[in-house]
């Protein structure tokens, strides 16, 4: 992977966008008993944190659920695509417990709950050329995790691409199995959107603090925090990461 590119398309959607990157190279993303322990509490702590995000009653009334489904009305999806972050909510809002996945998931999924944003990571070393995040024509080829059958992009759907197909689908709703975290991962970029200034400054909050985990969890230091705007779409993967 070389960069990642936000197309004009994406800002003619959401000018007022912004979309976090950041990069970390040689993670070990293996389970260790010590780790799955530690995971659990903190994915239960951030259940708790999500609390303060669903003070509503009525689920979608909640402000994090209806600027999302809103967003997601600007483009074309698949029938039931939603954000990442409500899918997380709503399992929280449900009182339902959160299993460890594995460790590099668990850290930024307890953050996307914790700040309220969604939060990606994909595996570098999978993805071909840079990575854009655009609308696109439709065709993009696309497997999701778990399943069995190809499910290419529609036309005008907003996701995440390389020179080989789609590698999240509906902005960031659902991952491509070729290019998933799997416990052999090593090399990763995080993505972190937002739509308006207040999802930003929670989302630069929850950047910061996913670099920190890094650095806590996997021994690591990540790169920089890259702020993309309209004025400045690109991130190029530092020199000495690639």
């Amino acid at each position: 992977m070389e960069k990642v590119v936000v197309d004009q398309s994406f800002w003619d959607l959401f000018p007022d966008a912004q979309v976090n990157i950041l990069y970390a190279n040689g993670i070990d993303n293996h389970d260790t008993d010590k780790n799955v322990a530690e995971r659990r509490k903190m994915l239960a702590n951030a259940v708790k944190e999500a609390d303060k995000f669903l003070k509503n009653e009525t689920f979608r009334l909640n402000p994090v659920i209806d600027q999302w489904r809103k967003a997601y009305q600007q483009f074309k999806k698949k029938k039931g695509a939603r954000a990442s972050i409500e899918a997380l909510l709503k399992r929280a809002n449900q009182g339902r417990t959160f299993d460890p996945i594995d460790p590099m998931v668990d850290v930024y999924n307890s953050i996307s709950m914790t700040y309220g944003v969604p939060v990606g990571m994909e595996d570098r070393d999978k993805i071909k050329g840079a990575m854009h995040l655009g609308q696109v024509d439709g065709g993009q080829a696309f497997r999701p995790v778990g399943a069995d059958d190809d499910e290419p992009t529609l036309p005008g759907e907003v996701c995440y691409y390389d020179e080989e197909g789609a590698v999240c689908r509906c902005l960031n709703w659902r991952d491509a199995q070729r290019t998933m975290l799997t416990e052999d991962s090593q090399n990763v970029v995080a993505v972190i959107e937002s739509v308006n200034a207040e999802q930003a400054e929670r989302a630069n909050e929850a950047m910061e603090e996913l670099s920190k985990l890094i650095n806590k969890y996997f021994g690591v230091e990540t790169t920089k925090v890259y702020h993309l705007t309209k004025d400045n779409p690109v991130a190029e993967v530092p020199a000495d990461m690639q």
